[in-house]
């Protein structure tokens, strides 16, 4: 077989490597089939933003469908903790876990307090288990909607470490965590997407932040993680969380999207603000 990361070929030369293959047993058409960029990765080890080039698929992430979790800035099935002030902008939600567990005061939501009964702290909650339900039920489907979308953009980019970059619109796949140790940009237009697909935990380094550009809007964002996200402190981060665990937001962070979590949701004098859908 060719090495073809070694290669460097005019277009002539690329032209007859095909050819050759194909006389080798190797139908250029399957090759074709499987990413067009696929010849042109094997002959560049970078791309024009600095990371490294891998078999990727060019087609366009399709937004995740989030039902009624997408009328929630914080959407948690274990409860919400808080130090005090946070400010939130959207509707904040517990369930199944008591009312007990979500220990926010009126002041800090701008938007309505879902609980699934009378038990907890907050006089201005809304007892309303239907609503939260179907509300968890849809944040699930969405979870299992970005875990499972397949033909990655990219696959392991910067083995977990994405500080730095600047990130195409696509699906993104890591088999491990994901570190953003220092500032990060997506580019892209208006109904671009962003689906970051994360077996492990997710790490935003303190005073980090990921920032849109283009035009890029936060409502596409989608962070699928099967760990526990810690967002660090002062850190910002644009998007839509889907997790499966804890989502830990230090002190004084900000999000501008929204905070699903299958467990528990912990606030530390933040700024959570809900995107328009």
């Amino acid at each position: 077989m060719f090495s073809m990361t070694k290669l460097s070929l005019s277009p002539a030369g690329a032209a007859f490597l095909l050819i050759s293959l194909g006389a080798c047993g190797v139908d250029p058409a399957a090759q074709e089939a499987q990413g067009s960029a696929t010849l042109m990765d094997a002959l560049s080890a970078k791309r024009v933003d600095g990371s490294p080039k891998g078999r990727h698929d060019q087609r366009p992430a399709a937004a995740i469908g989030l039902g009624t979790a997408g009328n929630f800035a914080i959407l948690s099935k274990s409860g919400i903790t808080d130090v005090y002030a946070s400010a939130i902008t959207g509707n904040v939600g517990t369930s199944p876990i008591t009312g007990a567990a979500l220990l926010l005061t009126c002041d800090e939501v701008s938007g309505k307090v879902y609980v699934v009964d009378a038990a907890g702290p907050i006089p201005c909650a809304i007892n309303d288990a239907t609503t939260l339900t179907a509300a968890i039920g849809d944040m699930e489907t969405a979870y299992l909607d970005a875990e499972g979308r397949v033909s990655p953009r990219y696959n392991e980019l910067g083995a977990g470490e994405i500080g730095g970059l600047t990130l195409a619109p696509g699906l993104y796949k890591w088999g491990t965590g994901l570190m953003v140790s220092s500032d990060v940009t997506l580019k892209g237009g208006s109904s671009d997407v962003w689906v970051f697909q994360v077996a492990g935990t997710m790490d935003v380094a303190s005073a980090t932040r990921v920032t849109l550009t283009g035009g890029a809007q936060a409502k596409n964002v989608f962070w699928q993680v099967a760990g526990a996200v810690t967002i660090g402190t002062t850190a910002h981060l644009e998007g839509v969380v889907l997790a499966k665990t804890l989502i830990a937001v230090n002190t004084g962070a900000t999000v501008n999207g929204r905070l699903l979590a299958q467990t528990a949701v912990t606030l530390q004098q933040n700024v959570i603000t809900q995107p328009a859908r």
